[in-house]
């Protein structure tokens, strides 16, 4: 897994921006499970430990059991119980000029395939790839994405929903787009993309929207919700991404955002068969600035509900 994660990583993030389409409709939970009309349910946690060796360490890996759902098993401290638990609380809606709903969370256990499936596709459209490859890319990714998750909380995946109603075709209910941030060094990718940012600040990558759902300003928001979050898990206020200097829309887009060109890949990387990249970075302001910015720039002040907690 760790070579199969090293070469996704390096290879993901050059294309972490696009909007290639997502054909086939994934399975997605229940509308009361996106959007809180009613309560939440509890989450369920599949995490063993197999080295209990008495009462009172079988009621220790109880305990643990429902603090810690991460797959891995590793010791969570307290810090990272509390990081945890924000990442869990993270939740932004936000009402698009089409009139839809989004939703902005990060990625539960049960949402990993249709994860993997938008993103697989996305990717093999952007390297240009047969839809042979579909399938091979999906399980390297789906490999990825199982080891970022067992990052947490130092790194986690966010995912949109989209909530559009018609009068035809009633409520529906799509997968919108994703986007990977790490927060720390802990959550770094081993083999990341150049130039190297640096490992102990954030960084945002792999940003996909579903082509259909484009020029929404999903994107813009996912962008938002990253820094947002990062804002919450992280006292280090730079944060860092990467632009192939052929994708000028996305450049825009962050520009507008407030990125600027940290530092840009050298001609020789066309040696190595990849495509030049600006790695852009950005002073975020205090958290309740950054809900504001994407207020104003949208003019849809009332549109943006504050964190549901």
């Amino acid at each position: 897994m760790a070579t199969t994660s090293i070469s996704l990583s390096s290879t993901i993030d050059h294309y972490h921006y696009n909007y290639h389409n997502h054909r086939h409709k994934p399975i997605l939970p229940n509308t009361k499970t996106i959007f809180p009309n009613t309560p939440k349910p509890t989450p369920r946690f599949n995490f063993i430990l197999t080295c209990t060796s008495n009462p009172s360490s079988q009621t220790s890996s109880l305990t643990q059991e429902t603090q810690n759902p991460l797959p891995n098993g590793r010791f969570l401290t307290d810090p990272d119980l509390k990081n945890l638990q924000t990442l869990q609380n993270f939740k932004l809606f936000h009402k698009l000029p089409s009139g839809s709903m989004l939703l902005i969370r990060v990625m539960q256990e049960q949402e990993l395939d249709m994860t993997v499936e938008l993103l697989a596709e996305s990717f093999a459209e952007s390297m240009l790839l047969p839809k042979a490859y579909v399938k091979l890319l999906a399980y390297l990714v789906k490999q990825y994405l199982v080891e970022r998750r067992g990052l947490m909380p130092h790194a986690a995946t966010l995912i949109a929903f989209h909530r559009s109603e018609s009068e035809s075709e009633g409520e529906d209910i799509q997968l919108a787009g994703t986007v990977e941030v790490s927060f720390n060094n802990k959550g770094a990718n081993v083999a990341p993309p150049t130039p190297v940012p640096p490992k102990n600040a954030p960084y945002i990558c792999n940003m996909t929207v579903k082509k259909s759902l484009r020029r929404q300003g999903i994107g813009w928001q996912l962008l938002k919700a990253s820094e947002e979050l990062i804002s919450q898990m992280s006292s280090v206020r730079e944060v860092y991404l990467h632009c192939r200097m052929i994708d000028t829309a996305p450049f825009n887009m962050y520009s507008r955002a407030g990125y600027s060109v940290y530092k840009t890949d050298s001609i020789l990387i066309l040696l190595t068969l990849q495509r030049r990249k600006h790695l852009m970075c950005k002073q975020l302001p205090p958290s309740t600035n950054i809900v504001s910015e994407t207020n104003t720039v949208y003019n849809d002040e009332k549109n943006l509900a504050p964190m549901d907690i």
